[in-house]
C-alpha cells in the first residue's frame, strides 16, 4: 500500500500522498524512450500531490510537443537540435541555437518559478538543465540507458541526483549522485497477470501452442521484420504461433506474406495497442534494446532474444542488451547476423525448458517496480521531504 508523511513526519495512506505542492518542469524528448518515462514520472507527482503544478520543456518539432498534451500537460518548446553526424550546414548554426534556447530557457524558468527541474534526455533537456543550474534551481537527471548519453555526461556535473536503471554507471557519473531506481513504464503495458487465455482469445490464438512475439518498436524494425517474413513456412511447420509488430512501412508487405497463413496462428500488425495482452500471450519475445523496451522486458518477465538496433548514438542498445546477456538475462543476435541466425536461436531456445526458465528468472531479478514513484520521491527528497512511499 502507498503511503506518505506531512512535514510533521505523520504517516498518511492512500493513493493521494498530500505532501507539499510543488512546481516541477521535466524537459527532454525527442523519442518515445524518453517522453513516456517522462510522462510517468509527471503522473507520479500528481499522485503524490494532485496539485503540484508540472511544465514540460521540449524540442519544437519533436514528437513531445504533440504527445505531451496528449497526455493532459503543458509544454513549452525549444528551437534546439542535435549534432549531425554528417557534414552539415545545421553544425554551424548549432551553437547560436543552444545559446538562443538557453536564454529562452531562462526566461521559461523565471515566468514558472520551479521547485525543481528533471531531464529525461534529448535535445531540450540540455539547455533547459543548464540554465536551471546556473539559476540555482535543483536538478535531477534520469539517464534510460546503461551508456550515458553527452548531454547527461555533460549536465551530471551540475545536477544534485542521478536515477538510473543499470549497475555500474559510476563509469559516466560521480558515484555519489547516482540512485538506481529503474526506467518509468506505462504500468498498464505490464500488468499481465491471470490474462494469458483473455490474450489468446484476443489474438485468435491457441493458448497450449508455444507463441512468439515479435516487436520492433512502434516504427518497426527492417532487418527483424525480413528475418520473419523468410521463415513464416518454418513458423507454420513447427507448430508455433506468431504475433508480429512490423511497423508502419513493412505492414502492407507483411499483410500480403501472411495471407496464406490465415488461420494458422500467425498474426500481423503495424502497431499492437494491447501490449499487456501481446506480452501475456508471449512464450518468447524478440526485440529491440531500447532504454523502455528492456525496462518492460524485466518486469514482464518472459525470454527475450534482443536484436540491437545499429543505427542509434553511440551503440547505446548493444549496451543495454549486454547488461542483460552478461547476468543471464536475455540472448543477444547482432543486426547484421539476424537474417542467419536469429530464427535458428528462436527455435533452439524454444526446444529448451531449461533455457526458457532460466532467462525469465533471471530477467526477473532485474527488474525495479514503481520506477517513476522512487524518481518522484527522489524531487522530494531534493528539497529536504523524506517520503515513505511503500508501506512494509
Amino acid at each position: 500500500m502507498l503511503a506518505g508523511r506531512s512535514k510533521k513526519k505523520k504517516k498518511k495512506e492512500g493513493r493521494n500522498l498530500q505532501q507539499r505542492k510543488l512546481r516541477i518542469i521535466i524537459s527532454g524528448g525527442g523519442t518515445g524512450g524518453h517522453i513516456f518515462p517522462a510522462i510517468a514520472i509527471a503522473n507520479a507527482l500528481k499522485m503524490i500531490n494532485p496539485d503540484n503544478e508540472i511544465l514540460f520543456v521540449g524540442a519544437e518539432g519533436r514528437m513531445e510537443m504533440e504527445k505531451v498534451p496528449a497526455a493532459g500537460y503543458r509544454i513549452e518548446g525549444l528551437r534546439i537540435s542535435g549534432i549531425q553526424r554528417k557534414l552539415s550546414v545545421k553544425n554551424f548554426i548549432l551553437p547560436i541555437k543552444i545559446i538562443m534556447s538557453v536564454l529562452k530557457a531562462k526566461g521559461i524558468i523565471k515566468n514558472f518559478s520551479p521547485d525543481v527541474a528533471i531531464g529525461v534526455g534529448g535535445y531540450a533537456s540540455g539547455p533547459l538543465l543548464y540554465a536551471a543550474a546556473s539559476m540555482k534551481i535543483p536538478t535531477l537527471i534520469q539517464e534510460q540507458n546503461s551508456y550515458a548519453g553527452v548531454t547527461n555526461k555533460i549536465l551530471a556535473k551540475r545536477a544534485q541526483k542521478i536515477c538510473v536503471a543499470y549497475e555500474g554507471m559510476e563509469k559516466y557519473f560521480p558515484s555519489e549522485k547516482i540512485i538506481i531506481t529503474g526506467n518509468p513504464v506505462r504500468e498498464e503495458m505490464i500488468n499481465i497477470k491471470g490474462k494469458k487465455d483473455e490474450a489468446c482469445q484476443f489474438f485468435g490464438l491457441e493458448n497450449k501452442k508455444r507463441t512468439i512475439l515479435v516487436i520492433g518498436g512502434s516504427l518497426g524494425a527492417r532487418t527483424i521484420n525480413e528475418s520473419i517474413a523468410a521463415s513464416l513456412n518454418d513458423f507454420s511447420e513447427k507448430g508455433y504461433q506468431l504475433i508480429w509488430q512490423t511497423g508502419k512501412s513493412f505492414a502492407s508487405k507483411a499483410e500480403q506474406i501472411v495471407s496464406p497463413f490465415s488461420g494458422k496462428g500467425i498474426t500481423t500488425y503495424d502497431f499492437i495497442q494491447r501490449m499487456d495482452y501481446a506480452f501475456a500471450a508471449a512464450d518468447v519475445i524478440i526485440s529491440r534494446a531500447g532504454a523502455s523496451s528492456v525496462s518492460e522486458l524485466t518486469l514482464v518477465a518472459k525470454p527475450a532474444i534482443l536484436v540491437p538496433s545499429p543505427n542509434v548514438a553511440e551503440d547505446h542498445q548493444t549496451k543495454n542488451a549486454m547488461a542483460l546477456v552478461n547476468r543471464k538475462a536475455a540472448l543477444m543476435v547482432t543486426d547484421a547476423d539476424a537474417k542467419e541466425n536469429l530464427l535458428p536461436t528462436t527455435w533452439k531456445l524454444l526446444e529448451d525448458e531449461s533455457m526458457l526458465q532460466s532467462l525469465s528468472e533471471n530477467i526477473s531479478r532485474m527488474s525495479v517496480k514503481n520506477s517513476a514513484l522512487r524518481i518522484a520521491g527522489e524531487v522530494y527528497k531534493l528539497l529536504g521531504e523524506e517520503i515513505n512511499l511503500f508501506s512494509n
